[in-house]
Order: C-alpha cells, then structure tokens, then sequence
C-alpha cells in the first residue's frame, strides 16, 4: 500500500512522518520520496554522536529510510540557497517551511521492530517474516 500525505509550514519534519506512521499503523515501510523545504535543519552526523543544526531556507533533496510504528531510521540530504547540498540523519528540529510532500511504500511481506545491539550502541532493525512470505519481495 502507498501513502502519500504533505506537512504544513511549521510542522517537525521527523515527528510529523512518525505521528503518520503511528495513525496509519504502518508496521514496516519505506521512504520513497519527500520534497520541500524547511526553514531550520537539524540533523546527526555520521559519527554518531554530534547534532548540527542551523536556519534555512533549505529544499529538501533527499529522504530515505524505514518507518515502522516500532520506529523510523531516516536519512535526509538537503541543499541550501547556494546550491550546496549536506545531510545526515534526520532528527526532531527540521521545520517545514512551505510544504513537505511525502510517499511512503508499506512492506505486508515483512514486520519491523527494533532491538538494542550491544555492538552498535543503537535500537537496530528486526526483520520478520509475515505470512510465509519472502522479506526480499
């Protein structure tokens, strides 16, 4: 199944996907498309550890990932009026300016959760199988 919805101006970028995610019960997905723009950008390196943030206007170029009621792990790349594109993973504080214009595909194949890897330090991805279906599908 296919859901597209938009975020208003104002809206949390991260945290208006999951509130969608959550209301739809989407119990494993994929990002496929976001476009727009927001006026503040916050976002974690890939170290990990340092969140960097700053103003816009910023167009969003990018945004990947996996959404899942038991939690999302999206990637967002977004390029500045210059022209100059960067990115990470995205957390609460991306603030849609005009519009955010969202496609998520739904997986019935499988069911996300997310467990503690003692290795990473993170909640990392559970793929199961539903139905005797094949996650590769």
């Amino acid at each position: 199944m296919r859901h597209v919805f938009r975020l208003h101006r104002g809206d949390d970028l991260r945290g208006g996907i999951e509130k969608y995610v959550r209301e739809h019960g989407v119990a494993s997905g994929a990002a496929l498309a976001c476009v727009g723009c927001v006026s503040a950008w916050r976002v974690r390196a890939a170290g990990g550890k340092a969140i960097c943030e700053g103003p816009g206007p910023c167009e969003i170029v990018s945004l990947t990932g996996t959404v899942s009621v038991n939690g999302c792990h999206l990637h967002i790349a977004l390029a500045r009026e210059d022209l100059s594109a960067f990115g990470g993973h995205l957390t609460e504080g991306c603030i849609v300016d005009t519009t955010a214009e969202i496609v998520l595909e739904e997986l019935p194949a499988v069911r996300f959760s997310r467990e503690f890897d003692a290795e990473t330090g993170y909640r990392e991805l559970v793929i199961e199988r539903r139905s005797g279906e094949d996650p590769q599908r």
